[in-house]
């Protein structure tokens, strides 16, 4: 009935997570409590997921995590220095808050895209 649990969905659910958690800071300056409040239900919903698929993932898709989440970190990093050096450049600074938001949500984009591009052999 649902679909087969995979540690690239495990990682996707880590880095969703992740990026929510980038958006914190932006909510707490802005003061926008209601929307705070639902981002952090949101992130516990992810959490909660992400943690019922990791139990559910076999022994050999466990094993393959170390190196998924070494790429996701290598992701967000990518992503956290593109967005400062597009903030810096083109767009202005728009401080802190804006840069890990903006640098989270572009790495978590790398990794999916990254996941979803598989080499010429491993194609069907």
């Amino acid at each position: 009935m649902g679909a087969t649990p995979t540690p690239e969905r495990l990682s996707l659910l880590v880095g969703l997570a992740v990026m929510m958690l980038a958006s914190v800071p932006r909510y707490l300056s802005g003061a926008y409590q209601t929307r705070l409040t639902l981002l952090l239900i949101a992130i516990a919903a992810v959490a909660v997921v992400a943690v019922v698929h990791w139990r559910l993932l076999a022994a050999e898709a466990r094993a393959r995590l170390p190196a998924l989440m070494r790429r996701l970190a290598a992701c967000l990093v990518a992503g956290v220095v593109a967005m400062g050096a597009w903030q810096g450049l083109a767009a202005g600074w728009g401080g802190g808050a804006l840069l890990a938001s903006h640098g989270a949500t572009l790495g978590l984009l790398l990794h999916a895209l990254g996941l979803w591009w598989k080499p010429v052999g491993e194609r069907t």
